[in-house]
């Protein structure tokens, strides 16, 4: 069984920057397909960014491609969100996601974490 827990969410104003971080414990971080996933109230979940389990190959909705860069490191099994020029839109609540996948956006996420709050507002 895997376990993610995210951090990093706070309250910020627009234009402003932050970056998330996901730790995977539990067996073989180096196989997981990860994402990132946001919801706000009154919409549906949509994924904003996923990696492969190599951390080669990235994928990035064409609305956040530019602002949002996902990453890996496998020695600290931990994933992160770098988020910058924040906009309104963007609040919502993340969460991480993972499973055993050799595919850079799988069909299903397995493992999912508890989430974490992003506020942007002025």
């Amino acid at each position: 069984q895997v376990q993610l827990v995210e951090s990093g969410g706070g309250s910020v104003q627009p234009g402003e920057s932050l970056r998330l971080s996901c730790v995977a414990s539990g067996r073989s971080f180096s196989d997981l397909s990860t994402g990132w996933f946001r919801q706000a109230p009154g919409k549906e979940r949509e994924m904003v960014a996923a990696i492969s389990r190599n951390g080669v190959t990235t994928w990035y909705p064409d609305s956040i491609k530019g602002r949002f860069t996902i990453s890996r490191d496998d020695a600290a099994t931990t994933v992160y969100l770098q988020m910058s020029s924040l906009k309104p839109e963007d609040t919502a609540v993340y969460y991480c996601a993972a499973t055993y996948s050799n595919t850079v956006t799988p069909t299903r996420y397995n493992f999912w974490g508890q989430g974490t709050l992003v506020t942007v507002s002025s």
